[in-house]
């Protein structure tokens, strides 16, 4: 509208029509004064604008929400008045070319202060007409913005809970600390960051020289990266090294307090702070890291390690919900952590007891030549109760055993020693295998050991060339010849040691020179989904070369396992008589 055009006289006549007497004009202008009572005292905002879309009026409400007096509006736009608010003007075209009512969202901020950082309205316009003729359109609008603010923090809860819940499928897959700090790290890249490093206290020096005074040594586990910033992961190290952090860094305040540290578009004196060394600095702006975000794993008496997050380039600084989620991961993934850690501790001292008992077999007789091995199922494995031993009887025979534990873990090793000090003592009676097998349950069973034992004796007599077998529960042994396919030996099954059943008998076969006895236990044969009949063929029909060392024969059985990786431990022991025996 042009400065020297008067703004148009709006809504309530100035001028009386009089033709309706005194009593008529009384009544319209009460009618006037209700209706401005109406409009002017009402929490909507009402307002009207003329067909070119310029104020003709606004109610103090939408004065007060706008946070400008109600005559700056007349006679300007929206755009002059209100520039940061998005209002879709060809939908009011199209409301003042068809007349239809139409409710519209704007969204956008004016010069009210605000407790919202992007407000909302949800308006309703309505065309004006003046006996036929298009004079304007009318809104009215309500601020909606808190239920906006309540729907976004509601969807942001759900993404949330969704995001912690795949967390849940993807962290924490298997007991070993390495693992799952892996996957922690490879899970927050790139959901929640560009860049992420997770590191555990050290609990043991391990060899290496210990810290300076005043460190803190943690050990990097894990590193990922977004692939632009990949090459710089170099700088940083390498998973597995060492990081000495001082006193007063972020790192060190955040294992000290459990608390997280945030440094958004950190200047280079707040890097400097917060780095395990000064010298990062260089590294961070090299790879246009902006951002960094420091969480504590908890734990209920100290923190194990943390999490440091970053963002690089055009990614936003770190919000207070990243913080939140972040938070939540940690937590979960401090509980898989200090799980994996105390097995891994049980793991290793089950394991290296049980090492230490096999490290020592007894000695066989000279014209008896022995050969073990033992192997893990892997390191997602608890360590189980296998064990084989050599006992050389005074008679010039050779007693081979072979037994397992059930069930796995640090108890299982412990009731494996039990079993082989058990049959050791036993032995020395020169029973026959069956025999020892008897008085071996018996006593089992007297002194209470409470888990069960699979067990294989074979008597070696190397002047009659023969094997005397018996076996409680365990696999038959099988011998094999050169040339030809093994033999499994018709060895009757007895209930396991430790039940008191007893009920054990022998079964005696030829020993060929040149042929090899071997004993087992079921991790070497047991696959899932392959019937033990099928795989103990598989055995008996390896062509093996029996002519070298045993523990070569070992080796190559053990090359050919079929089915991949074993899901149980297994203890080999094999026996061949000497052509010259020393």
């Amino acid at each position: 509208m042009a400065p020297d055009t008067p703004p148009p006289r709006w809504l309530f006549p100035a001028e009386a029509d009089t033709t309706g007497g005194a009593d008529e004009e009384a009544a319209r202008a009460r009618e006037h004064r209700l209706l401005r009572n109406v409009l002017e005292g009402t929490a909507a905002s009402v307002f009207v604008l003329d067909p070119q879309l310029r104020y003709l009026y606004v109610n103090p409400a939408m004065a007060r929400m706008c946070g400008i007096p109600a005559s700056a509006f007349l006679g300007r736009t929206i755009g002059d008045v209100l520039p940061e608010v998005r209002r879709p003007e060809d939908v009011l075209r199209q409301v003042l070319a068809d007349g239809l009512p139409r409710e519209v969202s704007v969204t956008g901020r004016t010069h009210a202060r605000s407790a919202y950082a992007q407000r909302q309205w949800r308006t309703v316009y309505h065309r004006l007409e003046d006996g036929g003729r298009i004079v304007g359109l009318c809104g009215i609008g309500v601020e909606v913005s808190g239920l906006r603010q309540y729907v976004t923090e509601l969807e942001a809860a759900h993404q949330r809970l969704a995001l912690l819940d795949t967390a849940a499928t993807h962290v924490g897959t298997t007991l070993d600390v390495e693992t799952t700090c892996t996957e922690l790290a490879d899970f927050l890249v790139p959901e929640l960051a560009d860049a992420a490093s997770v590191e555990i206290t050290e609990e043991e020096a391990g060899g290496t020289p210990p810290p300076a005074p005043g460190m803190l040594r943690l050990r990097r586990m894990a590193l990922a990266a977004v692939p632009e910033l990949m090459w710089h992961l170099a700088r940083f190290g390498e998973p597995g090294d060492h990081v000495d952090v001082q006193r007063g860094s972020a790192i060190r305040r955040c294992l000290d307090t459990g608390q997280p540290w945030v440094g958004n578009l950190a200047s280079d004196e707040l890097l400097r702070r917060m780095a395990p060394d000064p010298g990062r600095v260089t590294a961070y702006r090299a790879a246009g890291i902006h951002s960094l975000l420091v969480v504590p794993l908890p734990a209920p008496q100290h923190p194990v390690g943390t999490i440091i997050l970053s963002r690089a380039g055009e990614s936003p600084p770190f919000a207070e919900d990243d913080i939140v989620v972040v938070r939540e991961l940690a937590a979960r993934a401090a509980v898989t952590v200090s799980n994996a850690r105390q097995y891994t501790h049980e793991h290793a001292m089950a394991l290296e007891l049980q090492r230490a008992l096999l490290s020592e077999p007894g000695s066989p007789h000279p014209d008896v030549e022995t050969a073990s091995r033992y192997l893990p199922a892997g390191r997602s494995a608890l360590v189980g109760g296998d064990w084989y031993d050599s006992l050389a009887l005074p008679d010039g025979r050779t007693l081979q055993v072979m037994g397992d534990v059930m069930g796995h873990g640090f108890a299982a090793a412990v009731a494996m020693s039990q079993y082989r000090s058990l049959l050791r003592t036993v032995a020395t009676s020169g029973a026959s295998p069956a025999a020892i097998l008897e008085r071996a349950d018996r006593d089992a069973a007297r002194i209470g050991l409470d888990r069960v034992a699979t067990c294989l004796l074979a008597l070696i007599d190397p002047g009659a060339g023969t094997v005397t077998a018996a076996r409680a529960g365990h696999l038959p042994p099988v011998l094999l010849r050169p040339d030809r396919e093994g033999e499994l030996l018709d060895v009757p099954a007895g209930p396991p040691l430790g039940t008191a059943l007893c009920g054990y008998e022998a079964f005696t076969a030829r020993m060929p020179p040149g042929s090899v006895l071997l004993l087992y236990t079921d991790g070497l044969v047991e696959r899932r989904g392959v019937d033990i009949d099928v795989s103990l063929r598989w055995l008996t029909r390896l062509r093996l070369p029996l002519a070298g060392p045993l523990d070569g024969v070992l080796d190559t059985l053990l090359s050919r396992l079929a089915e991949g990786p074993a899901e149980d431990d297994i203890a080999l022991l094999a026996a061949r008589l000497r052509r010259d025996p020393a």
